[in-house]
């Protein structure tokens, strides 16, 4: 799966948070300055393209609705951010937020409970 841009992935999440929405719904969510309609547009035909959204067509609009999930997209884009620049070991990148400073001995340990949770 391919990575998306910026701009395509808040409008996706937009989608993941409406589970089904039309063009005016997805303009609402977006922050400000909003995009104009016809941006979001391109970008939701993009993301139809891709194969990210589908299309229900209602009357004379179209019903946009995931056909990814937030969770097959986070888990694909996170193997490919460790896959490139940490040779595929997640603990290679958990020592790079370390040294980074960018996650903290208390989130460690809740990660770690969660390991030991998971395994139970």
């Amino acid at each position: 799966m391919k990575p998306l841009t910026k701009a395509e992935e808040q409008i996706m999440h937009s989608i993941w948070k409406l589970e089904e929405a039309f063009l005016k719904d997805i303009l609402e969510l977006q922050p400000e300055p909003k995009p104009h309609s016809n941006t979001v547009a391109t970008i939701l035909k993009i993301l139809v393209e891709k194969g990210f959204v589908g299309i229900t067509p209602v009357g004379r609009m179209h019903r946009y609705y995931p056909l990814v999930s937030k969770e097959e997209y986070s888990s694909s884009t996170i193997r490919t951010l460790v896959d490139g620049y940490f040779e595929g070991s997640f603990s290679e990148a958990v020592s790079f937020m370390v040294k980074q400073k960018d996650i903290s001995i208390r989130e460690l340990e809740m990660l770690l409970q969660e390991i030991k949770n998971a395994k139970k």
